[in-house]
């Protein structure tokens, strides 16, 4: 049963200054590609959306490295019945957290439906098409989508499903790019019936997984299934608050540019794991920024079947749609000019490149 204990925004706050940090910390070593992209989105939603973020990765963390991964579950669930109960525990990304659900009157089912899809993970289950791993990326990722556009006070449910097709998109362009990291975690998120297609049979290409045309044919088939999704999302994105469009195409663009990154390298995500350079980075971001500014197209109100159970159970009473100021369109006149933001994001890469190159030698000298 569904439980709605924040049906309407409060001025409660949970989080210290010190908690936002510390989640924005977590997320700068573990989730750079979100941090860039947070980079140009206004404060109003930079904090709530850090917080959303940094427990959803902290969730991940916990499945993926605990050793006892029903255990975690449950505990994780527990954490998530105190902060829809206004009781967080005194952990920074709880309490970030339960600040943008009270904020946001974020709906129970989404957090619990990316729990749902942390649970399918701990039993290492098989896809056997790709509707089911569409399934499986609804509730990892396309509940993220969702809820960071709750957090930009977007309730349209057509918008909703685009921010949904945008997580998913990411999600399947993660897989493509970690087939090989998984294989040998005896994790296999590919299609069964595309492995077949291509005459590889999955139980014993996982006991030994190499590289060969056959998958390479089967992960460019995945980021084609993502590039779709990424236009579909385009739409949406150029309808969200104008001062958090640069963000998430940010977002959209660096994800998008993994997968480019598998492909130039061949489609061999087996021996290595595609890494996009700071470089490349910083003018993905300049892009982003530039795109914000353009008008888009009408965003189709299509809903992937296998998120209508999360889009129709969280806006079918109309509880939260339109419920919430636009704290995010307020922001509009305090950001700089877009060539200015051009200018620090290059710069600020720029930095950072120089400062990964400078550890590089300590680092293999370990």
């Amino acid at each position: 049963m569904q439980t709605r204990s924040t049906d309407k925004p409060t001025d409660r706050t949970y989080a210290t200054m010190a908690d936002v940090a510390a989640c924005r910390v977590m997320l700068r070593g573990g989730s750079r590609s979100f941090f860039a992209a947070s980079l140009v989105l206004p404060r109003s939603v930079r904090e709530p959306a850090t917080g959303l973020y940094a427990f959803c990765r902290m969730a991940d963390d916990a499945i993926d490295h605990g050793t006892d991964r029903v255990r975690a579950l449950a505990g994780l669930r527990a954490r998530l019945d105190r902060i829809y109960a206004g009781d967080p525990i005194g952990e920074p990304p709880d309490r970030a957290f339960a600040d943008a659900v009270s904020r946001f009157a974020i709906p129970k089912s989404f957090p619990e439906a990316l729990l749902e899809g942390f649970e399918w993970d701990s039993g290492n289950r098989r896809y056997p098409d790709i509707s089911t791993l569409k399934a499986y990326g609804v509730r990892v990722a396309g509940t993220v989508g969702a809820m960071m556009a709750m957090v930009m006070g977007v309730r349209d449910p057509v918008l909703l499903a685009r921010a949904c097709d945008l997580g998913v998109a990411m999600q399947l362009t993660n897989i493509a790019r970690d087939v090989g990291e998984d294989a040998r975690a005896n994790r296999l998120y590919l299609p069964l019936d595309w492995l077949q297609d291509a005459g590889i049979d999955a139980s014993a290409w996982l006991a030994r997984p190499l590289f060969d045309a056959r998958l390479g044919a089967v992960i460019e088939r995945l980021l084609a299934t993502a590039d779709e999704l990424y236009a579909r999302a385009d739409a949406g994105i150029a309808h969200l608050p104008s001062s958090c469009r640069a963000g998430m195409h940010a977002a959209r663009l660096l994800y998008a540019e993994i997968g480019h990154e598998v492909r130039r390298r061949g489609l061999d995500s087996v021996k290595q794991r595609a890494i996009v350079p700071w470089q490349r980075k910083a003018r993905i971001l300049a892009d982003a920024v530039v795109a914000a500014t353009r008008a888009g197209a009408a965003p189709s109100g299509d809903t992937l079947d296998e998120a209508k159970f999360l889009l129709d159970n969280g806006t079918e009473a109309g509880e939260f749609l339109a419920m919430l100021p636009l704290e995010a369109r307020r922001e509009r006149g305090r950001w700089p000019r877009v060539e200015d933001r051009v200018t620090f994001l290059v710069d600020l890469f720029e930095r950072l490149e120089r400062r990964e190159r400078a550890q590089e030698p300590a680092a293999n000298a370990s």
